[in-house]
């Protein structure tokens, strides 16, 4: 999809290599978030940044344009999810490592970029 015509699969999408980037290091942090959060932001950020890479995945299995934009559009909402977690954990200065968590929220950014374009191209080929 991206680059060539040939057939590959989802883990060769820039996207969902930042995506799953995304996932692991929020795991990471999720390490150091304090107990009291492990059922509130923790299990929500998990969740909502796992469902990034997973959405992108799925709708790349479907092998139908529109169906594969909308679980686009779905990771593109939990993207936007995790970065709101991400900037509430900033703001309650849970990760004292400097840079941290503004990394992740950068990654959140890029990662939205890439998803949009992929979006274009899909409703490009949807057209074609």
């Amino acid at each position: 999809m991206e680059g060539n015509n040939k057939y590959q699969d989802f883990t060769n999408l820039d996207v969902w290599k930042l995506s799953h980037e995304l996932r692991m290091k929020v795991g990471i942090i999720c390490k150091f978030l304090p107990y009291e959060e492990k059922y509130n932001v923790v299990s929500q950020i998990r969740r909502s940044s796992s469902s990034v890479g997973a959405n992108i995945a799925e709708g790349h299995g479907r092998f139908h344009y529109q169906e594969n934009i909308q679980f686009c559009r779905q990771a593109r909402g939990s993207l936007d999810e995790t970065r709101d977690h991400l900037i509430y954990i900033k703001d309650l200065k849970y990760i004292k490592k400097e840079g941290s968590i503004e990394h992740l929220i950068e990654l959140c950014e890029k990662i939205k970029k890439k998803l949009n374009g992929y979006i274009a191209y899909l409703q490009k080929c949807k057209k074609d």
